[in-house]
């Protein structure tokens, strides 16, 4: 072949090839196709095909391999909102607070409760007593029956309840009471285990000159160790002493025209000389101290249980170590709640009130109402053996069954100041009596 022919002959293929390259790659190569267009997701609850936790929708009931056509968008029902609690409107009249709080099942109460002050440090629990005019609780209320205020500023409840909850109760027994009064109290005192459930704690404590833990911290209310607790507690009481002044038991026994020869050989020495000074005998009443002794063992129960002290008592305080107002902080701080019954003079009619006029540079004569009030216990009077008995029953049937409020404060966290609470009920008759405590101190108990 010639050469010439021979370059012309590769010139050619050379440009065929060029030509057909582009129609080779277009057949080679794929075509890209354009992005999916978004649909809606059908709806889990519309789906009539089952669904397996980790391995997502079975095969529909057809076997087909894809969901039938009754599950398509098309035939979805609409979502109907969830029925309110609520009442209409026109029958809600309050409209400060719209959505109901927490409001446990029965029985899960006291569960949820101790859950809420867990998880929420500025959580508050407020459990409330309600009475009526002649003393009888009012049951049946609601949350929508509470307005709770907190430094005069109104809070939203969150939680509700009426459960019934465990009590730790701590009785703190007189022993400084008058002989016939202090025989009536040790006569009652075996109707105490029976005031109790077996879900219930006790520890008894004592006073005269000093407080007493008898039982050595708490134990089953039901337990076969209580009834040997009691009798230990039983004393014979005190009798009032009378002033001597004249006579060998007197202050002063070697007298010269009326007067001591020596002031220094006198009780008291020089005070009093004269022979118209009287030496009264001085009385001893450590009720502070013994309620703070009963607080602290309080104190260590555990959450989900009301904390109670059940004093019997006069009231009567001097002497004690410990100040009304470092006791009322110490219970305010660790929700302990004072309850009692009044026996002896402070359980007279009339004298009962008169009692708790404290007149300066005397003693007390009944403090005990003060504890009672500031932290949301009821005192009750009782003169005879059975009232006292009583008594024991009544004032743990209510502090078992109250209406347990809680709300979220909406004061700082970190702070030691008081904090006021006032809780009010709104109901057709005006003469309810609501029994709360006054206030507290905020803890970093909570806050574990």
């Amino acid at each position: 072949m010639k050469p010439g022919l021979t370059a012309f002959a590769l010139a050619a293929v050379l440009n065929l090839s060029l030509a057909l390259a582009p129609a080779a790659r277009a057949q080679q190569e794929p075509a890209v196709p354009d992005a999916p267009t978004p649909q809606p997701h059908t709806p889990l609850n519309a789906l009539n095909v089952p669904i397996t936790p980790g391995k997502g929708e079975g095969n529909p009931p057809d076997g087909s391999g894809s969901p039938s056509a009754a599950s398509s968008s098309a035939d979805i029902p609409p979502q109907q909102p969830a029925p309110s609690s609520l009442p209409p409107a026109s029958q809600a009249s309050d409209t400060f607070q719209t959505t109901p709080p927490q409001i446990p099942a029965t029985g899960e109460g006291v569960d949820k409760a101790v859950s809420n002050i867990v998880i929420n440090v500025n959580f508050v629990e407020v459990p409330v007593t309600v009475k009526d005019a002649k003393g009888n609780p009012v049951a049946g209320l609601t949350w929508r029956d509470f307005k709770v205020f907190e430094n005069d500023q109104r809070v939203q409840l969150n939680f509700f309840t009426v459960d019934a909850f465990p009590l730790s109760i701590a009785f703190v027994i007189d022993q400084s009471l008058p002989s016939p009064v202090m025989a009536k109290v040790n006569d009652s005192l075996g109707a105490i285990q029976g005031a109790l459930t077996p879900y219930d704690a006790l520890a008894v404590f004592s006073y005269n000159h000093g407080a007493q833990n008898r039982s050595g911290g708490f134990t089953g209310a039901q337990s076969a160790r209580v009834p040997f607790i009691m009798s230990m507690t039983k004393e014979a009481g005190t009798d009032p002493l009378v002033p001597v002044n004249e006579g060998p038991m007197a202050g002063c026994n070697i007298r010269e025209n009326g007067n001591c020869i020596d002031p220094n050989l006198q009780y008291q020495r020089s005070v009093g000389s004269g022979s118209g000074a009287m030496t009264i005998p001085k009385e001893i009443h450590t009720l502070n101290d013994a309620i703070l002794a009963a607080a602290k063992e309080l104190s260590k129960q555990p959450k989900g249980r009301r904390r109670i002290i059940y004093v019997i008592s006069d009231g009567k305080e001097n002497g004690s170590k410990a100040t009304i107002k470092e006791v009322l902080r110490y219970l305010e701080t660790n929700k302990i709640a004072v309850y009692g019954t009044a026996v002896g003079d402070s359980a007279r009619w009339g004298e009962g009130y008169i009692s708790r006029i404290h007149i300066p540079f005397t003693m007390r004569d009944n403090v005990l109402f003060q504890y009672t009030a500031a932290t949301g216990g009821t005192l009750v009077s009782e003169g005879d053996r059975n009232g006292i008995e009583k008594s024991y029953a009544k004032i743990a049937e209510e502090a078992r069954n109250q209406y347990t409020l809680g709300y979220n404060s909406h004061e700082p966290i970190i702070d030691s100041k008081f904090r006021k609470i006032e809780v009010r009920v709104d109901r057709a008759q005006k003469d309810v009596d609501v029994i709360a405590k006054r206030g507290y101190y905020p803890s970093g108990q909570d806050a574990h």
